[in-house]
């Protein structure tokens, strides 16, 4: 049963989503089983695990898509997601533009220049979605996405499709949406080099919560070390670090941790 009653203020002011015992079943298979999950404002948490770990369902699951089969999920009232699936698929014989696609969700003058511009979207909107590269259609949706104002942006593998300078790119972009927005990011991604960059917090997932914690803190987990070996990078590019705290408010003060 999920309950989006919504967190109330108070205490939990800064509690944007929360999950207890939640677990998902199909066709008699447990995909999930007993994960709880706390996700705060300005918060960047990424999912990880093997393939069919159940990821890409938790994000289903956690924003309302399919049914639970026990536990419950809470979203703060009035909270708004963003969310950029794992792939688009658009029929070829669909002669739908990137503006026409974005203007589905946005009115065509609505469509947030600035935003396309900073991301390179803006000289893509003649071009037919079934043609753009797997680069450019993360893009297209992540533009769609943060066009709803979002205080919580959900991405299912975002960095596929990207080359290592995109991947860098794309670290920095979501954690400027962090600090200009207060925008918080909820991820799944298969690439750990991505994972250990620029996240605050790492869930390691398979069908239950393995372990969790700062990046660091898992990847010296045996949990983690038994699941992923010698795919375990050394952490390299753009790291994101706490020079600041967050406060019950949301709020961040720079030059604490």
């Amino acid at each position: 049963m999920t309950d989006s009653s919504g967190i109330g203020s108070g205490s939990n002011a800064e509690i944007l989503l929360e999950a207890r015992g939640l677990s998902v079943d199909r066709s008699g298979e447990s995909l999930l089983r007993e994960v709880d999950l706390t996700l705060r404002s300005r918060e960047i948490v990424t999912i990880i695990g093997p393939n069919g770990a159940g990821k890409s369902t938790l994000l289903s699951a956690l924003m309302g898509l399919i049914p639970l089969s026990a536990g419950w999920v809470k979203r703060r009232k009035g909270l708004v997601v963003g969310y950029v699936p794992q792939r688009l698929r658009v029929d070829p014989v669909l002669p739908m533009t990137v503006a026409r696609f974005l203007s589905l969700s946005t009115p065509k003058a609505a469509l947030p220049m600035p935003l396309m511009q900073r991301l390179g979207c803006d000289r893509l909107l003649d071009r037919p979605m079934h043609g753009l590269s797997g680069g450019e259609t993360q893009r297209v949706l992540l533009v769609r996405a943060l066009s709803r104002d979002p205080d919580l942006l959900v991405l299912d593998e975002p960095a596929q499709g990207l080359d290592l300078v995109g991947e860098d790119q794309l670290h920095r972009f979501i954690e400027e949406l962090r600090r200009e927005r207060g925008v918080a990011a909820l991820l799944v991604s298969h690439d750990l080099h991505f994972v250990m960059a620029g996240a605050d917090r790492v869930i390691c997932l398979n069908r239950h919560v393995c372990c969790s914690g700062s990046p660091m803190t898992v990847r010296n987990t045996l949990e983690f070390q038994r699941l992923f070996g010698d795919k375990i990078p050394d952490v390299g590019l753009y790291q994101h670090h706490h020079d600041h705290c967050h406060t019950p408010q949301g709020v961040i003060r720079e030059g604490e941790s």
